[in-house]
């Protein structure tokens, strides 16, 4: 118990002020400047056909596209850009704990910090189409309309029709919230894990890295690279479906019974392994980890 008080007594002190910081707070306006550019294509078609949508679908749509989700992460750069968090307050901490219980008070931070921030993510696609949306438990006409027309694709909206046949609109939130969490979870553990083992700002290269890894393994821009013919995408959509982080997160990029990509558990176990990974770097360099009090180093 009192490892758990002194945890959380971490956790406290590092979101004090923390609606003051300046990067908080451009973090999350940027945030719902990005919601608001991304859900404008679904409210380009309600406003002209006058259907409504369910208060699910914007956020399904916005943040179902690995463009959206990779733009939405990059944001965790700025968010998190200073972990491990040091302050005046740092020295007392780690004389009455130690390191690791220290540290284990970053990741939890880190943890209700992403948290928060998916949610609010969540939350402003819901605020932004809330007039022409209602509560029920049943896909909408406007869902219907991009899923069997080529107005979704057109509009580059990820309504698909296997994931309507599949899920129900509120059962499909919470596994697209679960996915994204995740993600933003691996990147931002990443980035602690690169502050500390590599010194800091380095993990921010290292999430730049990771983001640009991601990039790069789409299908569209790997088929580019590598002239690929069209009988050929169907290997490479397999292939990068396992080793793209943004494919993982990518809800309509899983197994729905009839090929081999990988379902949404299994995304759930990479995602997981790579934060047992990257919490492993981070305590193994907790033995050397040079820490700054008022420029000097102890």
């Amino acid at each position: 118990m009192q490892a758990i008080r002194q945890v959380c007594s971490v956790v406290r002190y590092n979101f004090r002020g923390f609606w003051k910081n300046p990067k908080v707070i451009l973090t999350f306006l940027l945030g719902f400047v990005l919601c608001y550019l991304l859900s404008s294509r679904v409210m380009v078609v309600i406003d002209a056909y006058g259907t409504p949508v369910q208060l699910a679908e914007p956020f399904l749509w916005t943040f179902g596209d690995p463009t959206c989700v990779l733009l939405s992460s990059v944001l965790l750069l700025l968010l998190f850009s200073d972990l491990p968090q040091m302050s005046s307050a740092t020295p007392y901490y780690l004389y009455r704990t130690t390191k690791k219980r220290w540290l284990a008070g970053q990741f939890a931070y880190v943890i209700c910090a992403s948290l928060l921030y998916t949610v609010f993510l969540f939350a402003a696609t819901v605020l932004l189409c809330m007039k022409m949306s209602y509560v029920g438990d049943i896909w909408s006409e406007t869902a219907a309309m991009l899923a069997y027309s080529k107005l979704g694709e057109e509009l580059c909206v990820p309504s698909t029709v296997k994931v309507m046949e599949s899920i129900t609109p509120y059962g499909c939130m919470l596994q697209v919230i679960l996915l994204l969490f995740l993600y933003t979870l691996c990147l931002s553990f990443l980035i602690l894990a690169g502050n500390i083992a590599l010194g800091a700002n380095r993990g921010m290269l290292l999430g730049l890295f990771f983001s640009l890894y991601g990039f790069l393994l789409e299908p569209e821009v790997l088929g580019a690279l590598l002239h690929m013919e069209e009988y050929e995408m169907y290997k490479i959509n397999v292939l990068i479906g396992w080793l793209s982080p943004l494919s993982h997160v990518t809800y309509a990029r899983h197994s729905f019974g009839y090929d081999r990509l990988p379902a949404v558990w299994q995304s759930c176990i990479v995602f997981g392994v790579l934060l047992v990974a990257f919490s492993g770097l981070a305590l193994g360099s907790m033995k050397r980890y040079s820490f700054r009090f008022l420029g000097e180093r102890s």
